[in-house]
């Protein structure tokens, strides 16, 4: 496995940090609200694994990407959650998986506010690499760039809203 994108993003939520349930948010977060927070995002959804694990399942279409996770849950509290899903990948170039981690965590600022860092790492998989030589691509950093661009892009501009709809729920005592 072979880490092919990587971003983090920051951004300020006006609750205090006792407010909050990151993994209750990522784990409810339903399908309007998902999409509200990108442009990209198409549709969310929750479930539950055989192993009684939470799943979030998104799609989104980045750069013309169709993504399609399913993130199980892996760190489970109020201020940390991470997630990791075997996504499908849908692209001109064909169809293929990635593994993709996604991590979510809030630190205190003050008594009144607290800070979002919402981290997504993209991985390689065999199919992954297995589509690459069917295309002949052997230079991978062709790849990687256009990738961790879009990543950043698309982690540049979901994270606020994330930020924003964590705020007003926490204003609304959801987790309390």
């Amino acid at each position: 496995m072979k880490l092919l994108a990587e971003s983090t993003c920051k951004a300020i939520i006006n609750a205090p940090l006792e407010s909050i349930d990151i993994t209750e948010w990522l784990f409810t977060l339903n399908d309007s609200e998902y999409k509200a927070c990108s442009a990209d995002h198409l549709a969310a959804g929750n479930s539950i694994t055989n192993e009684g694990k939470r799943m979030s399942i998104n799609v989104e279409q980045i750069a013309g990407n169709l993504l399609i996770q399913h993130y199980i849950e892996n760190i489970s509290f109020r201020d940390h959650c991470r997630v990791q899903s075997i996504s499908d990948s849908i692209s001109p170039t064909g169809k293929t998986k990635l593994h993709i981690i996604w991590e979510l965590r809030i630190k205190k600022y003050d008594s009144s506010s607290c800070e979002l860092f919402n981290h997504v790492a993209v991985n390689s998989t065999p199919d992954f690499i297995t589509l690459l030589d069917s295309l002949k691509i052997t230079d991978y950093k062709l790849v990687t760039n256009e990738m961790q661009q879009n990543l950043v892009n698309h982690n540049n501009e979901e994270t606020p809203l994330f930020a924003k709809d964590i705020e007003a729920k926490a204003t609304k005592g959801i987790w309390n």
